[in-house]
């Protein structure tokens, strides 16, 4: 019984010789763009539209639905069927979600809907968009490309969007005409040509005869590797936690300070932390080390000093200290996306990479829920003290991390005949130290 194959290295038709990643990052971006637009309106529904906090904090929970499925079966279906005619569904996907939000004017029902399609969207273009990237950023596609290209290009593909769409949609709500609206048709009009160019770009994976069901395909053995499990499992949850701290929690919390204004700011340190994160993830590259996680490393030091400078800015309700805390939570995301991309993609074999992948982000996402949990103990706790818990628990994180790479090497295989499978122990080559 055949299953998906990857396609020959051989050139591929239609490219001309050129970078046919870039087609597949246009389209990462937008949908990054999409999804994140979101954010910086929050604080418009409640204050043009009349929602309540409860009922904007279900229209996040709506996208984070839809992501799940989108980073966990797509993956996998992609490496089955291949990456082309999931993405294109993905990207698709987020030029209708836009078109619903349109109408979120009219009543709550289109923005669940929106929301749903809009995590969809981001979760396949995170998953099977990160794959193909990466298989395009290596011979004979890119022939010159170095080493770790591919994770770092997915990672800034999708951090661009999501801080150029926030970006955009924040300010055209403070100045702009229809507020409601204007965000998500300037995003349909930026996304529908990337989807035209993405039919261009050529295909990694194809499919051959007959395959197993789709089922067998969601498990994925490199999901029990032990560095996975001691290096990257511990940092994921941060990635998006340190993200929502950045441009939830801290534009709540500092932005009433600013009246008229706090549209604004949210707008700013959403652009800010996602900026940095931007800015940052070519140093991901030259720190990561195989041996020592230094890259993964560090992200974990810059996220624990945000949470720190976060509990300050708090406590003395000082928006300057908010912009230093997004600037550090967004340095520690943008290195922590691309060190765990480039550790997870040292571990799997073609058939794994967009399954491995999509797990990745899952649990990177699960992140995104922090928010919500401190506004729930909100009443219980105050801000800097949850945030000073939160700053120990990520230095809790950074010495697990530490000791789990002293302990494990990418170069351990996994055993591929059972469930997630197990680890087993091949010794490290010079070429992996």
């Amino acid at each position: 019984m055949s299953t998906i194959r990857q396609i020959p290295d051989r050139p591929a038709a239609g490219t001309g010789g050129g970078r046919p990643w870039l087609r597949v990052a246009a389209v990462m971006f937008c949908c990054g763009w999409g999804g994140n637009q979101f954010t910086p309106l929050l604080l418009m529904y409640r204050q043009l539209a009349g929602y309540s906090a409860v009922t904007v904090d279900a229209f996040l929970g709506a996208y984070v639905i839809g992501l799940v499925p989108g980073l966990l079966i797509a993956g996998s279906a992609s490496d089955r069927y291949g990456r082309k005619p999931l993405l294109v569904a993905g990207t698709a996907a987020s030029l209708v979600a836009s078109a619903v939000l349109s109408a979120g004017a009219s009543g709550e029902l289109p923005i669940y809907i929106g929301r749903f399609l809009t995590g969809v969207a981001v979760g396949i273009a995170m998953a099977v968009g990160t794959s193909w990237v990466k298989e395009l950023s290596q011979p004979p596609h890119d022939p010159d490309v170095q080493p770790g290209s591919g994770a770092r290009r997915a990672a800034l593909s999708l951090t661009a969007g999501f801080g150029l769409g926030a970006g955009v949609a924040g300010t055209i709500a403070q100045w702009g005409p229809w507020p409601m609206v204007s965000p998500y048709i300037v995003h349909i009009l930026v996304a529908a040509p990337a989807l035209l160019a993405l039919t261009g770009a050529p295909e990694t994976r194809e499919r051959t005869g007959a395959v197993p069901r789709l089922w067998a395909d969601l498990r994925v053995p490199a999901a029990g590797h032990r560095r996975f499990l001691r290096v990257v499992l511990p940092m994921a949850p941060w990635i998006f936690g340190s993200a929502g701290i950045a441009y939830a929690v801290m534009p709540q919390l500092l932005g009433e300070r600013l009246g008229h204004w706090s549209l604004a700011y949210a707008t700013l340190l959403t652009v800010v932390a996602m900026g940095t994160g931007v800015l940052v993830q070519p140093l991901a590259k030259r720190l990561d080390s195989v041996s020592t996680a230094r890259a993964t490393i560090v992200a974990m030091e810059a996220m624990a000093c945000g949470m720190g400078v976060g509990a300050c800015a708090a406590a003395a309700h000082s928006p300057w200290l908010g912009l230093g805390c997004a600037m550090l939570l967004g340095a520690g995301y943008g290195l922590a996306i691309v060190s765990g991309l480039l550790e997870i993609q040292r571990m799997v074999t073609p058939d794994d990479l967009a399954g491995l992948t999509g797990l990745y982000y899952a649990l990177s996402y699960t992140g995104f829920l922090l928010p919500e949990l401190l506004a729930a103990l909100s009443p219980l706790i105050s801000y800097p003290a949850m945030l000073v818990v939160l700053a120990l628990l990520a230095t809790a994180s950074l010495i697990a991390i530490t000791t789990g790479s002293r302990t494990t090497h990418p170069s351990l295989t996994v055993a591929r005949s059972s469930g997630l499978g197990e680890a087993s122990a091949t010794p490290p080559t010079r070429e992996d130290a």
